[in-house]
């Protein structure tokens, strides 16, 4: 019988070949692995479809699935074209029939020859060569161009495509700004940036952007959307953890200083273990200590202890492989090859784990500046002996009484014992005015010595006696079975422990292993993911044989060798993606690349998409210059409504004063059970497992919140005011440094001319409000006096040249800009 080559269609028409990883192990994944897979347990009349050698043979029934290079007595193609409800594969009742074109690829494949081959993701990652590439500029060389642009060119050509033009350079450096930093650009720094023609502007501009602050806390704040941070425990009883934060600033650090991705990994899995281990290295072990615990009374304990564990296991596997390893809890895997007992094999290194939430360590006091010391002591011995005389003047055989005040005194209050504070109250009261005065200066003086600083944490360690760890029957830790030692997947490389029994640094140093096919194309992806809206595999919490194909397979790997070859650099590595043409392109529409690919995997433009939750608040801070850039430090509590505290847990919720209420969104407390709300709205995660992807919703609840929510409405009041402090300036002055302002940019003019129109129509609604009605709009929402009584003088003073009424239009006119679609949104 002749064999005709195996074919499937391209989207532009081309012929290409059949290709087992790419358009087989999909079909056979989604509807035979389940009942003919790696599970046993499960697996139906002996046949086996995942191993070449297992599909190869005669099943149960004594006839051959697959026959390479014969589809026609293939039983497996009889089968799945079969009409009879009782020989057809998948049963119709499942719903799983296969398609017509999925039928041709399975026939076509097994004419081909049938031909296994290792799924994507698990080959080891190789050195890849740059593809060639058609240079339409007769000056330019491969050489010259940018590597990541080389393999996304290519790929477009084989769909006669093109990239998109340069974004505007005013939409690059706020694309910039927001990925690197989540925060916007000032209007001057725009345009400088956009006047700024030398060779290298942007690479200065992303070297100035990766050496801020702020990229810690940008980029820390994906990682702890896979970390499954919070600070509270979960469940019904959700207790805060207010030492919870260390963890989350020794992420917002770690990214800072660019700590190297294979030590981020180690020390967040097994600082503990580590030799000479640091506090800073015990406290990245609250990674672990993220996962949810159950504290109501009457809680199996021993449940909890294996949903812990289960919990910790699982998103290992997620945030650093990639896997859905979870599955594997109850049976083998049914798709991925991962046996029920190798899930409880890698189950045992975090089995003896328990929380430590004690004093870690503590720090000598800090070394206080010679000068200020002396100057204080010097102070305090003035005030000592004015004390001294005083009560000699005044009674007798008070100085050894005295003598002990002082040494009180100089304790920290919180130190002092119950007798200390009982004896120092009646002394105290027994002192004239002028030398309770003189005590109170003493004492804060005193107060001012350094202490010691103790350390508390989340964190994670070692049971005293070590668990032994059974494979769980079904998944019940009721029913144990065989026992189990702590070891990896074997379709992985080979684990490599440092003594007898592996453990948790075993572990660690193996996931960031070069020959670990996984680790480096899972961060990779991450990273791209959070670059363009979605990862080259855009199933980024499944590698496996389920999960997508990589859309530039070739460049995922030469971008995981990248990050190897440069030290796990997460900064050189994001560096090289954001001076790329591919980044760099305009994500304007294009008819023709919607035609051919809808969903822009072939990168020919970048992606537009409204920014995360936490960024949403930051951009409306930001424009009303209300942000407080502090950063780390204990969660924060803005302004929450009281009919949320009255029904929940968070009744105690003290709304954060000063201007620690104006930080960053990623500091706001997110309490399990009850999260702030604007942060769900806007798809915030709800932190009870890893994620690696945030939802991206579009709700009317949206809407309402940046037109309701008190900090929105706020922003507004002070951006208005913002306005209004260049007092009596002409109409499109005062609009166009409104949209500078919100924007960073200038308004165009057709939108100038509808925001003057905007302008006289909330001129003429103002007419009709009452004087106690334009006072509410001018009444800052957090209390306090009108507006142009709530600021500087200069700025009072400008202000004051306007009505109430001009004061209010220009609010609403801010309140507009705030809730533009494009104010949320990353060009």
């Amino acid at each position: 019988m002749a064999l005709c080559p195996a074919v499937v269609q391209g989207a532009s028409g081309q012929v290409e070949r059949v290709n087992y990883s790419r358009d087989i192990r999909p079909i056979l994944a989604g509807k035979c692995f389940v009942c003919h897979g790696p599970d046993e347990g499960s697996r139906e009349a002996g046949l086996r479809l995942d191993l070449a050698t297992a599909a190869l043979e005669p099943a149960d029934s004594g006839l051959a699935a697959i026959i390479p290079g014969d589809s026609e007595h293939s039983e497996l193609i009889s089968r799945v074209n079969s009409t009879d409800k009782y020989e057809q594969m998948p049963p119709s009742e499942t719903g799983k029939s296969l398609s017509e074109e999925e039928k041709s690829q399975l026939k076509a494949w097994i004419d081909q020859g049938a031909v296994y081959t290792a799924h994507w993701s698990f080959r080891s990652v190789e050195p890849v060569e740059l593809p060639d590439v058609e240079l339409p500029d007769a000056d330019e060389t491969a050489e010259s161009q940018h590597p990541i642009d080389v393999f996304v060119k290519t790929r477009l050509e084989r769909d006669y495509l093109t990239m998109s033009p340069p974004a505007d350079r005013a939409v690059l450096i706020r694309r910039l700004y927001l990925d690197l930093l989540g925060l916007p650009p000032t209007y001057a720094a725009v345009q400088d940036f956009v006047a700024d023609e030398s060779p290298g502007a942007v690479e200065r501009l992303v070297d100035e952007l990766l050496a801020s602050p702020h990229f810690g806390e940008r980029w820390g704040r994906h990682w702890l959307d896979l970390a499954r941070y919070a600070d509270s425990n979960g469940y019904l009883g959700d207790e805060l953890r207010p030492q919870a934060y260390r963890y989350r600033d020794w992420v917002i650090d770690a990214i800072n200083r660019d700590l190297p991705y294979d030590r981020f990994t180690i020390e967040q899995i097994a600082g503990d273990l580590l030799e000479n281990s640091t506090i800073s290295q015990k406290i990245a072990t609250g990674f672990h200590a993220n996962a949810m615990v159950n504290t109501e009374a009457g809680v199996d304990r021993e449940a909890d202890h294996v949903i812990q564990t289960v919990d910790r296991l699982s998103t290992v596997g997620t945030a650093w492989l990639g896997l859905t390893i979870g599955c594997a809890e109850c049976h083998t895997h049914k798709y991925d090859p991962i046996t029920h007992a190798e899930f409880y094999q890698m189950y045992a290194f975090f089995n003896g784990l328990e929380a430590d939430r004690q004093v870690i360590q503590t720090l000598p006091a800090p070394v206080e500046d010679p000068q200020k010391k002396a100057a204080r002591l010097a102070k305090m011995e003035e005030l000592a002996t004015l004390l001294k005389s005083t009560l000699k003047e005044n009674t007798s055989g008070e100085e050894q009484i005295l003598e002990q005040a002082l040494e009180i005194l100089a304790i920290h209050g919180s130190d002092r014992t119950e007798t200390q504070k009982e004896s120092l109250d009646l002394w105290r009261d027994d002192l004239d005015k002028q030398s309770r005065e003189w005590t109170n200066e003493y004492e804060k003086l005193a107060q001012q010595q350094p202490k010691p600083v103790e350390v508390i944490a989340l964190s994670i360690r070692e049971r005293s006696q070590p668990r032994d760890t059974f494979i769980h029957h079904r998944g019940d830790f009721r029913q144990p079975g065989p026992q189990v030692e702590p070891g990896t997947p074997a379709f992985l490389p080979p684990l490599q422990p440092r003594g007898e029994r592996a453990d948790r640094l075993d572990l660690a140093r193996w996931l960031v292993r070069p020959d670990n096919p996984l680790t480096a194309r899972t961060a990779v992806n991450h990273i791209w993911q959070h670059l363009f809206g979605q990862g080259l595999v855009d199933t980024e919490d499944n590698f496996g044989t389920t999960g997508s194909e990589p859309s530039h397979p070739e460049l995922l790997d030469w971008l995981a060798t990248s990050l190897i070859e440069e030290g796990w650099s997460r900064k050189k590595l994001i560096r090289l993606i954001v001076t790329s043409q591919t980044y760099q392109q305009s994500s304007a529409f294009r008819t023709d690349l919607h035609e051919v690919d809808a969903q822009n995997r072939l990168l020919g433009r970048q992606s537009r998409f409204r920014v995360e939750a936490e960024i949403v608040r930051d951009l409306a801070l930001s424009a009303a210059d209300l942000l407080y850039p502090k950063i780390g430090g204990p969660s924060i509590k803005p302004p929450l409504n009281s009919r949320i505290t009255q029904v929940s847990r968070n009744q105690e919720w003290e709304v954060s004063t000063g201007a620690n209420k104006y930080r960053r969104g990623m500091y706001i407390q997110f309490r399990r059970a009850t999260p702030y709300p604007m942060l769900t709205t806007f798809d915030a995660p709800a932190t009870t497992s890893s994620c690696p992807e945030r939802e991206r919703s579009n709700s009317p609840l949206q809407a309402l919140a940046m037109l309701n929510d008190s900090v929105f409405w706020e922003c507004a009041q002070q951006l208005g005011l913002r306005t209004a402090a260049l007092g009596d300036v002409t109409l499109q002055e005062w609009l166009t440094y409104a949209v500078r302002t919100a924007l960073s940019r200038d308004p165009s003019s057709a939108e100038l001319a509808r925001l003057e129109t905007l302008a006289a129509e909330f001129e003429s609604l103002t007419l009709g409000l009452s004087d106690e009605q334009i006072d509410l709009i001018l009444k800052l929402e957090s209390g306090g006096e009108p507006l142009s009584q709530d600021t500087s003088s200069a700025t009072s003073t400008n202000a004051a040249t306007l009505t109430s009424r001009q004061q209010v239009v220009r609010i609403l006119i801010s309140r507009s800009l705030i809730n533009l679609e494009q104010f949320i949104t990353r060009e």
